[in-house]
């Protein structure tokens, strides 16, 4: 039986990595760069893709956290740079709970980090990060449950109240 190509279908694959991978380093060239060497590495080893370990999303996400992990490494040999900016084009009225939701999120442990970016930039379930980092479904669930709340408290108690862009609303719209 041949086994199935994992980019057979690449479009959402590759919408669904980036995501990932700006919400792990911000969106911008980075993010594209680390998107692209996803993929680079996804089809040089793609014969390495077992389906019944889970679905080509799951893989790539898996080879994405890898990249994330050396652009941090490559980074931190680099020195240290300036502040992260906003990513071009975002509309003004948003970029304050953006901003706000970023620091929240910088507060958070890599580990908490890492769960925030599976859940929201990947968009998978519960089950399936328990199966990428080897958890309990109901670890996962516990621990996305316990972080949403901090993050709540961190916008609520450090984000000045906007109008129109209460605290609720900024970590609603990340859900």
């Amino acid at each position: 039986m041949a086994q199935r190509d994992p980019l057979e279908n690449p479009e959402p694959l590759i919408r669904r990595v980036y995501s990932y991978v700006a919400y792990r380093i911000g969106d911008g060239a980075d993010a594209e760069d680390v998107t692209s060497a996803t993929f680079e590495r996804a089809l040089r080893y793609r014969h390495s893709y077992d389906e019944q370990r889970g679905d080509p999303a799951r893989w790539l996400i898996g080879i994405a956290s890898r990249c994330v992990s050396e652009f941090y490494a490559q980074r931190a040999e680099a020195g240290p740079e300036g502040p992260e900016g906003v990513a071009p084009g975002e509309l003004a009225a948003e970029a304050p709970g953006r901003i706000d939701l970023q620091r929240a999120v910088a507060t958070l442990s890599d580990r908490e980090r890492e769960l925030v970016a599976l859940r929201f930039g990947a968009d998978l379930t519960a089950r399936q990060i328990a199966e990428v980092l080897g958890m309990r479904t109901n670890a996962v669930e516990v621990a996305l449950h316990r972080l949403l709340g901090t993050l709540r408290e961190t916008l609520g108690q450090d984000a000045p109240q906007r109008q129109g862009a209460p605290a609720d609303r900024r970590v609603e719209a990340a859900e």
